[in-house]
């Protein structure tokens, strides 16, 4: 009979072994470490990572000096630049929580979120000081402002502080924070009502970009420290989806676009060398149809793109390709924080043909290290992956919020069974390849079967002189709900031409017959939200 026994440490008097906290301090720590000369960049500004550690430590004596603390919740209210970068770090760094403000919400809105995050300090950018200053009554719970300017001191009537003062001063000696201390919180959108707040500690944010560097090894990202990155999700939405952790622990120099301007983001790939992105298909639509794209196809051909935020069309992949540009996709939700699968390559696709590559590639992909990904029936079954059973997306990771803030009710229905719930519907391949076909919230349901409406985008996207392409319901006497498809044109194209293009996939096996939509709206342009995803409630309102 075998017996194991529980090791247990010696009781003699002895120095304790070290408790080695994942923090984001030694996730700097160790990348300097690593990657000393490694460069971060942002307009005419170029430090070396060992000159941007040392800029953190000040800035964060510099906040501990205008008096945040340990708990404190610090605002940000600015675009994609190095300031921004530095308060990644310095912030949670100090043991207080990064709060990481949507700019693009309606004052009001913003005022809400930053009210409900009990927030202390705010750190603003000057073109939003009018703003803050129109409204500056109602912002009575901030304790300090600290205000900047990329020219310099910003003007302002607020009693506040310089930001540049703020890196005048000796380096903060950062302590060794307990890895679960929160680091950052921000506010995710709903459908109805105002945006619910989630938190993550550093504990999770670290071994999501752990997660994420490794899955981006595989092809065809095959992501090294040789990669100059440029990262073009707003920082204030989803960390950046994590890139700014990410590109940090890989090794790879990290380029800060500022505000998203298609002519300098072109400018800086052709400048800086830029070989990967990451972005939502809206992004990558605006830089492939730029009218001065082609000056700069040699610097973009080689690139690869994580593409996120929405499902990638397979027609705005597929002209990406004939540009030499390799796009994947990925997915995951402000409550995942976010990244849960990417389209890299697994093994069991060694032998697959290049069409089934290309087919997994543009999907969400497969889940990255650590995460238990399940696609469920209504009873929290497995749903068969054959590729075309509809599930819901429930999942399991560390770096899931634990719950809504200050919500209790939406965090119940959020974790349900031990799982939390996406509300995304997907199905998932013999691959493990997971494909999401709709939210629930925007699903379709025709004649008691659904419509998918993404992978009907998809192929409508698919047709010449198709831009971009949106699928909304609307209400049916007979049917329950039909199809409408917005459609913004991209060269001649007519409805006539899309009918004829997805009768061509009807007979292919591609789509089904029922699912064509019974109207094709054409606008100048698509309403987005504030993270630039089509908004389908906008689109919904237009044919109500």
């Amino acid at each position: 009979m075998l017996i194991i026994k529980h090791f247990k440490p010696s009781s003699l008097k002895r120095r304790m072994a070290y408790d080695y906290q994942l923090n984001i301090k030694s996730l700097l720590d160790s990348a300097v470490s690593r990657n000393p000369n490694t460069e971060v960049v942002y307009k005419d500004e170029r430090y070396t990572l060992s000159q941007f550690r040392e800029r953190v430590a000040r800035l964060a004596q510099g906040l501990h000096d205008v008096g945040v603390r340990q708990g404190d919740v610090v605002a940000v209210i600015d675009w994609d630049t190095m300031r921004y970068m530095e308060l990644y770090f310095a912030v949670p760094m100090m043991g207080a929580t990064l709060h990481t403000v949507n700019v693009r919400y309606p004052p009001e809105v913003v005022l809400y979120t930053m009210k409900h995050a009990d927030d202390s300090y705010v750190i603003v950018r000057d073109e939003f000081l009018p703003l803050i200053e129109k409204f500056k009554d109602a912002f009575s719970f901030v304790k300090g402002w600290i205000v900047y300017s990329d020219d310099g001191k910003a003007r302002t009537s607020l009693e506040a502080h310089q930001y540049s003062d703020l890196l005048s001063g000796p380096k903060y000696d950062f302590p060794e924070l307990p890895e679960e201390t929160r680091a950052t919180m921000f506010y995710t959108s709903g459908t109805t009502g105002m945006p619910k707040g989630v938190w993550f500690t550093h504990r999770q944010l670290v071994l999501h970009a752990q997660s994420v560097a490794l899955a981006g090894r595989s092809d065809p990202l095959a992501l090294t420290q040789r990669d100059v990155y440029m990262i073009l999700v707003p920082m204030f939405h989803v960390h950046a989806w994590g890139m700014p952790y990410v590109a940090v622990t890989v090794g790879s120099k990290y380029v800060l676009p500022g505000k998203y301007e298609v002519p300098r983001i072109l400018e800086l790939i052709k400048r800086e060398g830029v070989t990967y992105s990451a972005m939502v298909p809206t992004i990558l639509y605006m830089i492939l149809n730029h009218p001065g794209v082609k000056e700069y196809a040699q610097y973009l051909k080689g690139m690869r793109i994580t593409i996120g935020g929405m499902a990638l069309p397979r027609g705005l992949a597929a002209k990406a390709k004939e540009m030499g540009i390799t796009t994947v996709g990925g997915y995951g939700l402000s409550e995942t924080c976010p990244v849960l699968t990417i389209g890299v390559y697994n093994a069991e696709l060694k032998d697959a043909d290049e069409e089934t590559k290309f087919r997994c590639s543009i999907s969400a992909g497969t889940p990255v290290p650590l995460v238990e990904l399940r696609v469920v029936d209504e009873n929290m079954n497995d749903v068969p992956h054959d590729g075309k059973t509809v599930g819901e997306v429930v999942v399991r990771a560390p770096w899931l919020t634990k719950e809504y803030y200050k919500d209790p009710e939406r965090t119940e229905r959020l974790w349900r069974g031990g799982w939390l719930h996406t509300g995304d519907l997907a199905t998932m391949d013999q691959y493990g390849y997971v494909t999401i076909v709709d939210r629930e919230s925007d699903s379709i349901k025709s004649g008691g079967e659904f419509i998918p409406t993404l992978l009907l985008e998809s192929a409508i996207s698919e047709c010449p002189g198709v831009g971009e392409v949106a699928v909304v319901g609307v209400p049916d006497q007979k049917w329950g709900q039909r199809p409408v498809a917005f459609v913004v044109k991209s060269g001649e194209v007519n409805e006539r031409v899309i009918r004829d293009h997805l009768a061509r996939l009807v007979e292919q096996g591609r789509i089904q017959k029922w699912w064509m939509p019974d109207r094709f709206v054409f606008v100048d342009s698509m309403p987005k939200t504030s993270t630039h995803k089509v908004d389908k409630k906008e689109l919904r309102k237009m044919i109500q």
